[in-house]
C-alpha cells in the first residue's frame, strides 16, 4: 500500500489444499499502450474487476470523494487517484497528503490522536477495493480458500516489490465469490510500526456493493474479530456515502496545506 496500511457469528475455517506457486507481476502501465484486461494480470484477478466494472472503467476517473458516516460527526475524503493525493475533513481536524509531504490542520482546541502518515489515505485505500489491487509492483499468488458457512472463496494473494510504498511489507488476501467473482472478504496484514512481514491477519468484509458511475463499490465494510488469524464475528462497520467519481481532475489548492496546518514528520 502507498504508506499503508478492517451478521451474525460464522463458523470459518481455511481448506486445507496446498497453495500454488504460480505468481504473475504487474508491469508499468502508466508508460505502455497494452491490454491490461490479458497482458499483466492473471485471469481470476481480471474477473473480479470486470465483476465490479473492469479496471480499464476504474482508471479513466481521476477523482473519488466519499463520506464516511461516524458517531462523532462526517468524515470526508477527497483522493486524486493518479498521484494518490488525499485530503480528509472532519469537524474537529483536518488532514491531507500534497504529494510530498502529509499535514495535519487541528481545527480549535482538539486534538488528534492518531497517526496521520499511516490514515491519511487508509480508509481510501480498503474503499476502493478491488481497483487498487491493480496498482503496479504488485504480484499475485493463488492461496488456500476462505470457507464461511459453506461458501469456499477462492483466494489471490498480494504482496509488494520491495521500493513500493512505506510498508511494502503488507501483505493482502481477496477472496472472492466463486459463482459471481465479486469480491466478499479481504484480509491483511499491517507493518507500517514494525517494518517487518507479520502472521497476524484481520479480516473485513464487504457487502452492500453500490453502483457508482457504472463501477460497484462498496457502502459497508465490517472488520471482524479475530482468533488463529481467522474472523470470528463482526467488530465494527463502516458505512459510507455520498460517493462520487470524477474523471476531471481535482484542484492543487484542495491537497495544499492551510496556513494553519503543519507538515507530519
Amino acid at each position: 500500500m502507498k504508506n499503508s496500511i478492517i451478521a451474525l457469528a460464522l463458523l470459518f475455517i481455511v481448506s486445507a489444499c496446498k497453495e500454488k506457486t504460480e505468481t504473475i507481476k504487474t508491469e508499468d502501465y502508466k508508460t505502455k499502450t497494452l491490454d491490461v484486461t490479458t497482458s499483466i494480470y492473471p485471469e481470476n484477478v481480471t474477473k473480479v474487476f470486470n465483476a465490479h466494472g473492469s479496471i480499464e472503467q476504474w482508471n479513466e476517473f481521476k477523482n473519488l470523494e466519499f463520506t464516511i458516516a461516524k458517531e462523532t460527526g462526517d468524515e470526508k475524503t477527497i483522493t486524486d487517484l493518479k498521484t494518490r493525493r488525499s485530503f480528509i475533513e472532519t469537524n474537529t481536524f483536518a488532514l491531507g497528503f500534497d504529494g510530498e509531504n502529509v499535514w495535519l490542520d487541528k481545527k480549535g482546541e482538539n486534538e488528534y490522536n492518531g497517526n496521520p502518515n499511516f490514515y491519511y489515505n487508509l480508509m481510501f485505500y480498503f474503499y476502493a477495493m478491488p481497483f487498487v489491487l491493480g496498482d503496479d509492483g504488485i504480484t499475485y499468488s493463488y492461496t488456500n480458500a476462505l470457507t464461511v458457512d459453506g461458501i469456499k472463496y477462492p483466494g489471490i494473494k498480494i504482496s509488494y516489490d520491495a521500493e513500493i510504498g512505506s510498508s511494502p511489507e503488507d501483505e493482502y488476501i481477496l477472496y472472492y465469490n466463486p459463482e459471481t467473482f465479486k469480491m466478499e472478504w479481504l484480509a491483511y496484514t499491517v507493518t507500517y510500526f514494525s517494518k517487518e512481514k507479520s502472521k497476524k491477519w484481520s479480516f473485513i468484509k464487504y457487502s452492500n456493493w453500490q453502483t457508482v458511475s457504472g463501477l460497484q463499490l462498496p457502502e459497508t465494510l465490517t472488520w471482524y474479530n479475530t482468533e488463529d488469524s481467522l474472523p470470528t464475528e463482526p467488530r465494527n462497520s463502516v458505512q459510507f456515502k455520498a460517493v462520487t467519481l470524477s474523471k476531471n481532475m481535482a484542484a492543487d489548492s484542495i491537497f495544499a496545506k492551510p496556513e494553519t496546518g503543519e507538515i507530519v514528520k
